[in-house]
């Protein structure tokens, strides 16, 4: 497994929660009782509510630690199953969907980890507001919605002005991570990360997939029939 780099370092405050244009649309999906439980009894204790002010990540978890951002959790799948192996990095989850919120908390009740905590809310307000410049050790952001209409790109989340406030949340060395299966989105990642020059790539294009990330049953299904993934991991410099 590669290692996570952390330091601190400051920087200039953001105005992204001015965007007008939202990467989500929220939709009313299925809750199982399962999930509605977790969200009644964890998410008062394991949920951090918005709020436009930076977040005391050492006061939330109880100690010092690097810390990571996943943005867009789904269902917590993988959120959860990175949180069990790294149990030495603190998580912070961001989903704006309540099924995936609950499912996410589920997760965690059941392995019973204490290092991550979930904020139901718009990522690009949440990095703009509650992350702390210089304060991360990595950034997921594991298969974005795709958007796949030629008119409903400009939805799409990595777009320069965000990739820049990312990476002015990463630590010197820190790493964002960006999983894609739709190919014309993988490439357009590629390019927009790579003009970023707070950023550099650590692969000559795509990355293979790192140990860390892990393989999902969806992910593991669409390989299957040749589907493919692609990974993009910069280093921030």
């Amino acid at each position: 497994m590669t290692s996570v780099p952390f330091s601190a370092a400051p920087a200039e405050p953001s105005t992204l929660h001015h965007r007008r244009i939202r990467s989500f649309v929220l939709r009313q999906g299925r809750m199982s009782p399962a999930q509605q439980h977790a969200l009644d009894t964890l998410l008062p204790r394991l949920g951090l509510p918005f709020q436009p002010a930076p977040i005391d990540f050492d006061a939330v978890f109880g100690r010092t630690a690097p810390r990571v951002l996943e943005i867009g959790c789904g269902m917590g799948e993988t959120t959860a199953q990175i949180a069990q192996l790294r149990s030495d990095v603190d998580f912070i989850g961001v989903e704006v969907h309540a099924p995936g919120v609950g499912s996410l908390l589920k997760r965690v009740g059941e392995l019973g980890l204490a290092n991550v905590r979930v904020i139901r809310h718009d990522a690009v307000d949440v990095v703009a507001t509650m992350i702390p410049p210089g304060s991360l050790a990595g950034i997921h952001v594991f298969f974005p919605d795709p958007w796949p209409k030629k008119r409903h790109h400009k939805r799409r989340l990595l777009k320069s002005a965000f990739v820049r406030e990312l990476a002015l949340r990463l630590l010197p060395g820190g790493h964002l991570h960006v999983a894609t299966d739709w190919e014309d989105y993988a490439h357009e990642i590629l390019a927009t990360l790579g003009r970023e020059p707070l950023l550099e790539n650590i692969a000559p294009g795509f990355a293979p997939r790192p140990g860390y990330r892990p393989l999902t049953k969806f992910e593991a299904r669409g390989l299957k029939l040749g589907h493919a993934v692609w990974d993009a991991i910069f280093r921030r410099r």
